[in-house]
């Protein structure tokens, strides 16, 4: 399947790049809204769907999501909820558990937003006894997903008799209301879509236990909110199953170049210049480690104006290519990437440069890139 990110093939060019700084991360809000009502059609609905933020961190793109309908958002950290929550989004959920301070910073968010619908995950007592304990200090009932691990084994408890004990804890626990599962399958990353497939339905099938098993007890109905992007169209045909897809909105090489059975568009490009030649078939482009995410083994961009070239040394600040086409390219021309990895690398930049119509129009702030907003 051809990717429609390809389909023209200078689309990502900007006719005012001088006016922009190097390395600089461009964002496409056509091609973000493209993906946004690709993902709707997918998921058969706004009502199935509850995506990512940590992909972009950026509340423009909240508000994109909000105008087309969609209304639930999952976060990484209590920074990104806020952010959603100061867009207005009704119902935000943390999908990582709190510990240490941050179940105090969780409630002031809570009492902060509290007319919104802001939940958190857990998967052992202890978690689940502390957070009835502050929701009664607080008087803030608070809605909690049991975390499942379906063979991630990151976080979550195994479907069985311990998850079904956990979930009756939290429907127990004073001030907690028990939400449902969240079934999270991030280590399914197959190209082959039957094979994926497969594997995500395989490993579901413990969780479909788990719900008919809480089922037979009274205990109905049972939400869950599950997947990430590559299982997102398997997960997107169960009945009653919120789907999470988060790097789909602006997609990256790493997913295009795997999952070919996704054909969403290309929607963040970085902005690099050549800095020096230093020697035959050598440039060297100030994309270094600090501007695109380095956490794989190269290739780390998908460069879009060189054919053939290799990456043979990257450093903080640097990055040197060997291509046969160095004598074509001049120091201080302008070169447009792909990164492979999106997520890591929005996180590297406070700003994102704004393209509409090939031209640099504003910027947007990745605002939960902080650790900390005000909470």
């Amino acid at each position: 399947m051809k990717n429609t990110s390809e389909s023209n093939n200078n689309w990502y060019q900007i006719g005012n790049s001088d006016e922009v700084s190097s390395p600089s991360l461009l964002v496409y809000p056509d091609r973000i809204e493209s993906n946004i009502r690709k993902t709707i059609e997918i998921a058969g609905g706004v009502e199935h769907l509850r995506p990512h933020v940590k992909t972009h961190k950026m509340a423009e793109i909240i508000k994109l999501q909000m105008k087309y309908g969609i209304y639930k958002f999952k976060c990484a950290t209590i920074s990104e909820a806020e952010m959603v929550a100061r867009c207005g989004a009704p119902d935000i959920l943390v999908a990582i558990q709190p510990v240490g301070p941050n179940i105090e910073r969780f409630f002031k968010l809570k009492q902060e937003f509290n007319d919104l619908k802001i939940s958190c995950i857990a998967d052992n007592e202890e978690i689940i006894i502390q957070l009835s304990d502050m929701a009664r200090k607080t008087g803030l009932e608070t809605h909690i997903w049991l975390d499942i691990n379906n063979g991630m084994n990151r976080t979550g408890v195994i479907p069985g008799e311990k998850a079904s004990r956990l979930f009756k804890r939290i429907m127990d626990s004073p001030m907690l209301n028990a939400e449902g599962l969240h079934v999270y399958d991030g280590h399914i990353h197959e190209s082959d879509f039957i094979k994926r497939q497969q594997i995500c339905n395989d490993l579901f099938l413990p969780v479909l236990s788990l719900i008919e098993e809480l089922k037979n007890e009274g205990i109905s109905p049972i939400n869950v909110v599950a997947g990430g992007t590559p299982t997102f169209p398997i997960h997107a045909v169960r009945k009653d199953v919120e789907t999470s897809p988060g790097t789909l909105i602006l997609w990256d090489w790493g997913y295009s170049s795997s999952f070919s059975d996704m054909n969403f568009s290309h929607a963040a490009v970085l902005l690099t210049r050549i800095i020096s030649k230093p020697g035959k078939d050598l440039i060297c482009i100030d994309l270094g480690h600090k501007a695109i995410a380095s956490e794989m083994p190269q290739p780390r961009i998908k460069i879009l104006d060189i054919q053939k070239y290799s990456i043979i040394n990257h450093n903080e600040e640097h990055m040197v290519i060997r291509t046969a086409e160095a004598d074509k390219h001049r120091i201080g021309e302008v070169l447009y990437g792909i990164p492979w990895h999106i997520c890591p690398t929005v996180d590297r930049y406070d700003t994102v440069c704004v393209v509409n119509d090939h031209n640099a129009t504003g910027k947007w702030n990745v605002e939960a890139r902080r650790r900390m907003i005000t909470l």
